[in-house]
């Protein structure tokens, strides 16, 4: 099978040093795995099909000529009453997929058959408070480990050939908010081998966000990162140094309960040696109460992971009022233009901005709205920086009036776009390195907002803000190529139902990704053309992976409907109601007799 031309991201020198300096999983998942995992075409042992999250596969065995012909190998079903909410990317070694499932469940299958080899479901406790579904989006290799985290909180490592427990470290206490949904990020380092790279979720509760590192083997925590200012790191069992200034860009106390919640993981660039984490919204929603950039919240960190400090920040909404998180990953990748190559990484934020930067200072090289009639800023500025519509701010309910017949002043209620799940949500795009293209799964849709009065209560939600999401077009969801040199949309495939799943490209030329009414479906890379789609029986909203597996180019997605939609999409829900549940596992093909034609 041919694999792609197209070089490596990754630096020889810095593959070299850390190679030298992390030591390799006894028999399973190594350093070098993880870091060439991009270019080696028969595992995939990273979420995002290499640190970087690029999601781009050299595999072109299945292509536009002959993708039509693939058909499912074999399907797997989770089981059990627990079917909704399947936002996993699968992981392929030695013959065994490893795939998480809602409520924090991780099954071991024969990438052969589909048969199940073990099961590990965590006893989670009563009174978990999740804000977005029961979701999980995937585990981490390496060593002959497999690692993920869960509901209230936790991560578990378990050994990947029999699913038994090695050891379970408590990150933060569920009760106060704390939860976990995303897939670790497994990073290799000069002087502290490989560490396991978590964030945190619970902004919704006025949780203070932050960036963890623990030893792969042990689990003992390496260093922890705050990402709201004020806030005191931790290294080696110490305090190290605070995240900011305090007070610099937050009134008074309210960088105590900030948010900045990192729920979404990370990537890493071995070019760089930079961990790049997002950041999520200020707490609470209600921006009137505090005044200023809050820094570090709705910003994109690049970090080093020897120390856990902050190399750069770029922060894409300031004193957030709407809920434009920015969690969604940054990808890097090499920008070239103008007869120069930029080391660069792109991000389509939540706020409907689309951002290149440079990712070795954070520098602002580029921006482009990627969604249609956005209301909350008039574009941006030659830093990056957004030129807000100071009358597209909610109100603020401390200058309302009481209603005439009692109960809650609110401030006056806006119209924005989009809503605040997004122009982009957690759903993660892919950049080819044939076409250099990005694939975004976005969302066109705008909300009514306005803030309320709030207080914080530890394990309460911590909003102050009501909002109704309502649809601006005939279709909602939108997939767009987007073309990080010249800042154009390429071309656009639109799906009535919101976009939720992730997307997949190869060097066959193709792109993947799933709808809500339950397709899988592969485009034409260049043009946007729908080439081939089949029906799994439930939405998709998870991320599509491809391998070879016996000199055959596989493709699997994880099928079952759920996640933020159907729980906070006000209109938008009651649309997409009828859509079934469900838990499945699809792998694809194409037969040999038709591939070798």
């Amino acid at each position: 099978m041919k694999r792609s031309s197209v070089p490596m991201v990754i630096g020889a020198f810095a593959l070299s040093a850390l190679l030298q300096a992390a030591p390799a999983g006894a028999a399973g998942v190594t350093a070098e795995d993880i870091l060439n995992d991009a270019a080696t075409t028969k595992d995939v042992v990273t979420n995002g099909l290499g640190p970087q999250g690029q999601r781009f596969s050299p595999l072109e065995a299945i292509n536009r000529t002959n993708v039509r012909e693939m058909v499912p190998a074999w399907a797997f079903s989770f089981g059990g009453e627990k079917q909704r909410g399947q936002e996993s990317q699968p992981l392929v070694r030695d013959g065994v997929m490893y795939v998480t499932a809602s409520y924090s469940r991780l099954y071991a299958l024969d990438v052969k058959t589909g048969a199940k080899l073990w099961e590990y479901n965590a006893r989670l406790p009563e009174g978990i408070l999740p804000c977005c579904d029961v979701v999980n989006r995937g585990a981490a290799l390496f060593g002959e480990k497999v690692y993920f985290a869960t509901l209230d909180a936790k991560l578990v490592a378990l050994n990947a050939q029999t699913g038994r427990v090695v050891w379970t470290k408590t990150i933060d206490d569920y009760r106060a908010g704390f939860s976990n949904t995303a897939a670790p990020l497994v990073v290799p380092t000069k002087t502290r081998g490989a560490l396991i790279v978590t964030g945190v979720s619970g902004g919704e509760f006025g949780i203070v966000g932050r960036v963890e590192a623990r030893n792969a083997e042990t689990g003992d925590l390496v260093w922890m990162r705050p990402t709201i200012e004020g806030h005191m790191g931790m290294l080696d069992g110490k305090p190290s140094t605070m995240t900011g200034t305090k007070n610099a860009s937050w009134p008074g106390d309210m960088w105590q309960q900030g948010g900045g919640a990192t729920w979404l993981g990370g990537t890493y660039d071995p070019d760089t040696h930079r961990i790049f984490f997002g950041t999520g919204n200020p707490a609470p929603w209600n921006s009137h109460l505090r005044p200023g950039d809050n820094l570090y919240t709705s910003s994109r960190l690049a970090i080093d992971p020897e120390t856990g400090e902050i190399n750069w920040h770029f922060q894409t909404t300031p004193n957030d009022g709407w809920d434009f998180d920015g969690v969604n990953e940054l990808v890097a990748f090499d920008l070239r233009k103008d007869g120069q190559v930029v080391k660069a990484a792109a991000t389509a934020d939540r706020n409907g901005f689309f951002y290149v930067l440079n990712r070795e200072n954070g520098r602002f090289i580029a921006g482009l709205p990627f969604v249609r009639d956005i209301t909350w800023a008039s574009g941006l500025d030659a830093n990056g920086r957004p030129v807000f519509n100071p009358a597209n701010r909610p109100g603020n309910p401390a200058s309302a009036a009481a209603p005439a017949g009692g109960g809650v002043p609110k401030g006056q209620s806006v119209f924005a776009v989009p809503s605040f799940l997004g122009g982009k949500n957690w759903m993660p795009m892919a950049y080819s390195r044939e076409t250099g293209f990005f694939y975004v799964p976005s969302n066109e849709w705008g909300m009514d907002i306005w803030n309320e009065p709030i207080a914080y209560k530890r394990g309460a939600a911590y909003l102050g803000a009501g909002f109704t999401i309502r649809p601006l077009f005939d279709h909602i969801g939108s997939l767009k190529a987007i073309d990080p040199a010249s800042g154009k949309v390429v071309w656009e495939y639109k799906n009535k139902a919101p976009l939720w799943g992730g997307v997949l490209t190869t060097a066959g030329g193709l792109v993947f990704t799933g709808t809500p009414e339950g397709f899988l479906k592969a485009f034409d890379s260049r043009t946007g053309e729908e080439l081939w789609s089949f029906q799994t029986g439930s939405g998709v909203v998870g991320s599509p992976i491809t391998w070879e597996q016996d000199g055959e180019q596989m493709v699997s997605v994880v099928s079952g409907w759920g996640g933020a939609v159907p729980l906070w999409g006000g209109e938008v829900a009651k649309t997409v109601a009828h859509l079934s549940q469900g838990g499945m596992v699809w792998t694809f093909r194409i037969p040999r007799r038709v591939a070798a034609r």
